[in-house]
């Protein structure tokens, strides 16, 4: 039986990976997709809470589920569109080497 305290401890540690991945690394792609493993631990938070918590009929934290899904994506989106930007101009998609993003 699963409770609420075990999708908190899951989406915890999967909040856990992705800062420790968002921190450590120096490819901004790795950046992005360790961003969206934080996204997804928040969704989970959400579900989890909205799953036990008081009216589970009302589908509240769903609604909220989606809405950062979405964010989410237009999040990808946007990153990646500024990192081809940022490889067009630097011919590399490491964090270390975009100190100055003066044209």
């Amino acid at each position: 039986m699963t409770t609420l305290a075990h999708f908190q401890l899951l989406a915890s540690m999967l909040f856990a990976v992705g800062l420790f991945g968002a921190v450590t690394r120096r490819n901004a792609i790795v950046v992005l997709l360790s961003i969206e493993i934080m996204f997804n631990a928040a969704n989970l938070s959400l579900v989890a809470f909205w799953r036990y918590g008081p009216h589970p009929e009302q589908l509240s934290g769903v609604v909220f589920a989606i809405f950062g899904i979405t964010i989410a994506a237009a999040e990808a989106a946007v990153g990646l569109a500024l990192v081809i930007v940022i490889y067009r101009y630097y011919k590399s998609i490491e964090v270390d080497k975009m100190r100055s993003l003066k044209g």
